[in-house]
């Protein structure tokens, strides 16, 4: 709800503070009091484009803040949440202030809770908070881009979008594979003849995993093979024959195992140093047979040597040539295997892939086609109802019709196959076209009327601004908008600016706008300065401001009996 606007410093304004209520608040006043100062006050502070004229003359800045309740999980507060403005779970007890600064030499900041925001951010959380219709709205029901939401909310059409929705993604997804597809196949194509050959050359190769480290370590012991071998016959005769350590061992042994059998107990007392001898002994000979073993594994062969020499130079060669490790062969092998393997059985991936898009494509047309015919029933549904509107307001002539046109392909969404616009047609027989470019100024605000009264309960519930609605009209049809106004506010906040007594007698809440001061002379000469300013009527002055609007400068006992009736037959709370 729109709770309250600060305005300091604006054109006429230099100071005024307007705190709102809920239900219908109206405001009046004469002609060139400074209502539309207040209106484009309240545009400043949510989004609308500002210039340095604005500031009132001879002011530094001029300041507007505009006050707004908005609970957690209002569409505003979650812009907040999305731009880092606001936490998940915090407080959100405290209004929502959204304020912009105008100085005098053309600069403009925004802030929203004091925190500096950009321009764009401040008018899509304006949006979310107040709807403004007037003759220059470019935003609300005059916006085609929400028509067809807000169809969907009046035709209950919850269901079918889920549906449609989660059958577009499903869509979307066969759509994007199957491109891919195509796009890797080409990508193959372009480089078949290259990968043919470069997989004959690594088939004839056949690179092995872990095979250079097998290979570079045969080389090195067969280029090192006669060494080895001479070095392990010199190591083998220094251990074996007479004077060797297994042979000197076993002789140690059999000396002391004569002597201590002489001694009595001698065995037993060094039973540990002939059992570390005798195993000594036995290692020495194990010893001897694996250095036997070792020196006739020894191989000293050129041949096998140029072999392993040829192969591995072949592997490291490949290796350079694509820029790799001798280990990254083996699997550039396979990665040219399977995009061979693409190139061949490609077609046939892409020929599944396109059945399956073919389907996603049909189950989403015949959910979409199945939400166009729920749209085109509401469609007629709210023609109707808005109709009937109408002709109390006015517009008898004027026809209003809800286009429900299918889209082609490229333009599908979530949303189905749809384009929505609201449309009307102001005299029989012309052209029906869309609401801003074929209705004006109160004509206009009439028809904007007549829909958000259908469409009462759809969609968020921001508060409304309705300016110049009752231009042109009186008697039996301003009361019809004035009854359709109070109708509405007891669904959302309603804010009216309007010169009609009908109308400002239906109003929870009334406010007169003056302009006080002095005006320029002839001359040039300012007498000392023109203000607006802002007064909440209480039921006294609401009885004589509605008397004004009935006849004018001059308050008769008639006009004030006039406007008892208007008052009474309203029952209104002031």
């Amino acid at each position: 709800m729109f709770v309250g606007l600060t305005v300091r410093n604006i054109l006429l304004i230099d100071r005024l503070d307007l705190q709102l209520g809920q239900g219908l608040c109206a405001l009046t006043g004469e002609t060139g009091a400074g209502k539309s100062i207040i209106l484009g006050s309240l545009g400043l502070a949510t989004g609308a484009r500002a210039d340095s004229t604005l500031v009132r003359s001879g002011q530094d800045q001029g300041v507007v803040t505009a006050e707004f309740e908005a609970p957690s999980d209002h569409p505003a507060r979650i812009i907040m949440r999305d731009q880092g403005l606001e936490e998940d779970g915090q407080d959100h007890a405290g209004n929502l202030l959204l304020r912009r600064v105008l100085t005098a030499d053309g600069r403009s900041r925004a802030f929203v809770n004091d925190q500096p925001v950009s321009i764009g951010l401040l008018r899509s959380i304006g949006e979310c908070l107040i709807e403004y219709h007037g003759q220059h709205d470019d935003r609300g029901l005059l916006n085609a881009v929400g028509h067809r939401s807000l169809l969907d909310q009046f035709g209950g059409h919850g269901d079918l979008i889920a549906t449609v929705a989660k059958c577009f993604d499903a869509l979307q997804t066969s759509t994007s594979a199957r491109l891919n597809a195509e796009q890797e196949a080409e990508n193959a194509r372009a480089d078949e003849a290259y990968v043919r050959h470069v997989l004959a050359e690594l088939d004839e190769l056949d690179p092995q995993s872990g095979e250079e480290e097998t290979l570079a370590t045969d080389r090195s012991f067969l280029q090192h093979g006669s060494k080895l071998a001479d070095e392990f016959s010199s190591v083998l005769s220094s251990v074996r024959g007479e004077e060797g350590a297994d042979a000197l061992l076993r002789s140690a042994l059999r000396r002391l195992q004569r002597v201590l059998e002489r001694v009595e107990g001698g065995e037993t007392r060094f039973a540990d140093l002939l059992a570390t001898l005798e195993r000594a002994s036995i290692e020495a000979m194990e010893a001897v047979a694996a250095l036997d073993v070792a020196a006739q594994s020894i191989e000293h062969d050129p041949a096998r040597l140029e072999r392993t020499e040829e192969r591995l130079f072949a592997l490291r060669a490949a290796a350079r040539k694509h820029q790799c490790n001798v280990e990254e062969l083996v699997h550039l092998r396979q990665s040219l295997g399977e995009r061979l393997k693409l190139i061949d059985g490609g077609e046939e991936r892409i020929a599944d892939l396109v059945v399956a898009e073919k389907k996603a494509e049909k189950k989403f047309s015949a959910g979409a086609a199945r939400l166009g015919k729920a749209r085109s029933k509401a469609a007629v549904r709210l023609d109707k109802a808005v109709n009937g509107e109408l002709s109390s307001l006015k517009l008898g002539k004027a026809k209003f019709h809800t286009s429900v046109a299918e889209v082609s392909s490229e333009n599908w969404s979530s949303a189905g196959t749809d384009r929505v616009e609201f449309q009307v047609s102001t005299n029989p027989g012309a052209p029906l076209g869309s609401l801003s470019r074929i209705a004006s100024g109160g004509e206009l605000s009439r028809l904007l009327l007549a829909l958000k009264v259908v469409l009462a309960g759809e969609g968020e519930a921001a508060s409304l601004v309705f300016d110049e609605i009752d231009r042109g009209i009186g008697g039996a049809v301003a009361d019809a908008v004035g009854e359709r106004l109070a109708r509405l506010a007891r669904q959302t906040q309603v804010l009216v600016v309007t010169h009609s007594p009908q109308v400002a007698a239906q109003a929870n809440h009334h406010w007169r706008i003056n302009k006080d001061g002095i005006e320029a002379d002839d001359t040039g000469v300012d007498g000392g300065g023109v203000f607006t300013r802002i007064e909440r009527l209480d039921s006294d002055a609401r009885r004589e401001e509605i008397a004004r609007m009935l006849s004018g400068a001059i308050i008769t006992d008639e006009a004030r009996a006039a406007a008892d009736r208007l008052l009474d037959n309203d029952a209104n709370v002031a």
